[in-house]
């Protein structure tokens, strides 16, 4: 079963609201997610954020469009209750509610395209989606995409880069993520250890409480598990038990299940994930456009 969309939810959600009484968003997410079977998987799968779940965000904007058309009101924060329009709805029996239904309600019409044309009218802005998607999820799957393609664009700057820069990219991204107390250190420890497979050492804390040893390798292919193996025998000849294996390339299933297998804790980090790292702790990028969704601040606004 997948998570419904939307407009899938907009007649289940009106049926819940049929007996007149107030229910609670967050019940009725509950509800819907029992009545279309959806596993604990599916019932807790995210947008690309992670802020807020799917199935969450879709009942909230089925909640929202049917409120728009009137055939809901809220009553209260977080609350929700039928109209009159509402119970006249179902008892047409409509075999589903969507965006062409709801066309036929003067108030949802300008919901969709209002424009201020004077000073008391807000402005609604309606992104260009696909009628199957919440307006969220187009701006979350805009930014995926944008995302991947800025994570592609740093992999092949890495790769064209010389191995002593590479060495540098990682300690100023482990420097980053909170590793090696001061770039400075840190950087004291690359190259210096030479050591059975081993490039580098930093600590894993300010205090250098514990280390971590590093191998980063240019790799344009696949890293197999003879490679890990290596690594893993010159983390036990210097009696460690933590070591970051990061490579341009990625690595074989074969090198993923041996790092499982083995007591010494090995971080693997692929190209892929690199760039992702990258971006997510601004190493190698730069702030470009910064567009912020806001929601109604209802604490500031109960007298209570």
């Amino acid at each position: 079963m997948t998570i419904p969309n939307y407009q899938i939810l907009m007649l289940p959600l009106l049926k819940i609201a049929s007996d007149g009484k107030e229910h609670f968003l967050r019940d009725a997410v509950v509800q819907l997610s029992d009545e279309f079977n959806l596993t604990q998987e599916e019932r807790s799968e995210t947008l690309p954020s992670g802020q807020q779940t799917y199935i969450r965000n879709r009942v909230a904007w089925a909640r929202t469009y049917l409120k728009k058309a009137g055939l809901l009101e809220t009553t209260r924060r977080g609350y929700f209750k039928i109209t009159k329009r509402g119970r006249e709805v179902l008892k047409s029996k409509p075999e589903y509610l969507d965006n062409n239904y709801l066309n036929k309600y003067s108030e949802f019409n300008e919901f969709q395209t209002r424009k201020p044309n004077s000073c008391n009218e807000s402005t609604t802005i309606i992104i260009n989606n696909s009628d199957l998607e919440t307006p969220e999820e187009s701006i979350e799957k805009a930014y995926s995409t944008i995302r991947q393609q800025l994570s592609d664009e740093l992999l092949k700057q890495v790769k064209s880069g010389t191995p002593s820069f590479f060495e540098k990219l990682v300690i100023d991204l482990l420097v980053k993520m909170g590793y090696g107390g001061t770039r400075k250190d840190a950087g004291k420890a690359v190259g210096k250890v030479n050591d059975g497979g081993i490039d580098g050492i930093i600590k894993e804390d300010r205090l250098g409480l514990d280390v971590i040893y590093i191998q980063a390798k240019k790799w344009e292919g696949t890293v197999g598990r003879p490679e890990i193996q290596k690594f893993a025998g010159a983390l036990q000849g210097q009696r460690a038990k933590k070591g970051i294996f990061l490579t341009t390339g990625c690595f074989s299933e074969d090198a993923k299940k041996y790092v499982k297998s083995i007591e010494s804790k090995i971080i693997l980090i692929d190209g892929q994930l690199l760039s992702q790292y990258m971006i997510d702790f601004n190493v190698g990028v730069s702030l470009g456009s910064l567009y912020e969704i806001k929601r109604i601040d209802n604490d500031y606004f109960d007298e209570n």
